[in-house]
């Protein structure tokens, strides 16, 4: 199987995994070494894991857990198989609020709320999606656990202190919108978690972290064109 790194931050990773095993290919155990959720966006193929079946096609999703042993299989299933994985640190899986138990589950079937978000992480993950690819991946793993655990997320107003915080942190992001900004720092000079920082952030001003930052550099672009004009005439 080949894995092409898409991402290397602090707190997420991201990674293009291509596999070309058939049916006649003997498989074998692997061990997942980080908490995991892989969008499955071509082919199909078997999962085996904790005494449990899943035969996952396309739009489905697989749920790894470190420590798990798993085996993928091709018995009834043509090569060619591609998933995106986001995989997370201790921490930062637990900062998404993620039940313990819900790492168990081991595979979902196509659900059309996280099929648009796999896809919105594909498409942020080839570049074509103004959300950040750690943002995307954050949010497809939130709402995963909801649908595991059949609760969704309920809705909080922000308190004065983190509304000002949000603002504050956009501000910062303005002042140094020509410096590389990821979603790791942005969220360490808000003092929050990624995830924490992410859901008050895009709660606050309406637009993800990455969003604003584009946004920010086109203001910015566009202040420098009209006062390169404003000189020339």
């Amino acid at each position: 199987m080949g894995a092409t790194a898409v991402l290397q931050r602090e707190a997420i990773e991201v990674y293009d995994y291509r596999c070309s095993a058939g049916p006649g290919d003997r498989p074998f155990a692997e061990l997942h070494d980080r908490f995991s959720v892989a969008y499955v966006r071509k082919g199909s193929f078997g999962y085996e894991t904790r005494g449990r079946v899943f035969e996952l096609v396309a739009g489905s999703l697989l749920i790894g857990r470190p420590g798990d042993e798993y085996i993928c299989t091709h018995d009834h299933h043509v090569c060619g198989d591609e998933c995106l994985s986001i995989q997370l640190t201790p921490d930062v899986a637990e900062t998404t609020g993620v039940r313990p138990r819900s790492w168990h589950s081991g595979g979902l079937p196509p659900v059309p709320e996280l099929v648009v978000l796999g896809e919105l992480a594909q498409a942020a993950a080839e570049g074509r999606s103004d959300v950040g690819l750690d943002e995307v991946g954050l949010m497809l793993v939130a709402r995963c656990a909801e649908v595991v655990s059949g609760e969704s997320a309920k809705a909080t107003k922000a308190a004065a202190r983190d509304r000002r915080r949000a603002v504050e942190t956009a501000m910062w992001m303005d002042a140094n919108a020509h410096e590389p900004i990821g979603l790791d720092s942005a969220a360490g000079e808000a003092g929050l978690s990624p995830f924490h920082f992410l859901r008050l952030f895009r709660d606050v001003l309406g637009v993800t972290p990455h969003q604003y930052l584009l946004r920010a550099r086109l203001r910015r672009a566009a202040r420098l064109l009209a006062d390169e004009e404003r000189s020339i005439t």
